[in-house]
């Protein structure tokens, strides 16, 4: 039987220039190269970072930063705390800083209200690459949150700057502004978000309304990719979430669906035409 799908990927789906900018540089390196050591996974996208470790890149985590020497190290798209620029020059090792400028940016400011003496929240996940390079900008001392709820039981100042991690849904941000001010707090809000990121937003929510059904493809540790799902199934409740072409499910369809394929800014657009050949096949 032949469900004869026809499949649309959305064009404005796939890596945002920073991630681009990354996997350029360390392919330009290793075509030259033998190997390139990455400090965390060049993009939270498994089956990206499997392709270029088979052209050479090593991923290490800070710990075994710690032990290198005398070699060179990309620096993602997510961005470093200071404490690893200083490592690089005890240990002597070239960085290849493929920090995002819109990173780079927020974390200027970031060190900036700091140095002004100002009290810093950061609207971020815990743990997250991008948030430990913002919080190293403040020596540790900003308070990082996910939730709004997390600040219930907590004793802030009563005049703080409010920043966001760069891939965080603008709408929820100032829904937090908002919610702090009414609170009783002085907030000074910068909103650093990431406007490639947000844009995608609209533009799915126009994709998704078109299709019976929807797969989205992300890694299943992208920040961006979690919130833009949320996207795809508020406004077209068949969607489906997957991380490769194995995890696709053929009783999801029926025969003559419209399918919309769309990803996360680490989705690489090969994997959405995997995705697209397979479903094709069904």
């Amino acid at each position: 039987m032949s469900y004869n799908l026809k499949v649309t990927i959305d064009k404005s789906s796939g890596f945002c220039f920073g991630v681009v900018y990354a996997i350029d540089m360390a392919e330009d390196i290793l075509d030259n190269e033998e190997y390139l050591y990455c400090l965390g996974d060049i993009v939270h996208n498994d089956e990206e970072v499997e392709r270029l470790k088979v052209k050479g890149l090593r991923i290490i985590d800070h710990e075994k930063l710690q032990q290198l020497h005398n070699e060179k190290v990309l620096i993602r798209a997510h961005g470093e705390a200071p404490s690893t620029y200083e490592l690089a020059l005890t240990n002597n090792l070239t960085l290849i800083d493929a920090s995002c400028p819109v990173v780079l940016k927020l974390q200027n400011r970031i060190k900036n209200t700091h140095d002004d003496g100002e009290k810093i929240l950061i609207f971020g996940k815990h743990g997250h690459a991008e948030v430990i390079g913002l919080q190293g900008q403040t020596d540790g001392e900003a308070l990082v949150f996910m939730d709004i709820a997390e600040l219930d039981n907590v004793e802030l100042p009563n005049k703080f700057t409010l920043y966001s991690q760069t891939t965080k849904s603008v709408d929820k941000f100032y829904q937090i502004k908002e919610e702090l001010i009414s609170r009783g707090y002085e907030v000074k809000a910068n909103d650093t978000i990431c406007r490639q990121v947000s844009n995608r937003y609209d533009e799915l929510e126009k994709f998704v309304s078109d299709f019976d059904k929807i797969v989205f493809v992300s890694g299943k540790k992208s920040s961006n990719g979690k919130v833009l799902y949320d996207v795809c199934k508020k406004y077209n409740d068949n969607s489906y979430f997957i991380s490769n072409v194995e995890e696709l499910d053929y009783t999801w369809f029926q025969t003559n669906d419209k399918i919309g394929i769309c990803g996360a800014t680490s989705t690489p657009m090969w994997l959405m035409e995997q995705v697209k050949a397979q479903l094709e096949s069904f």
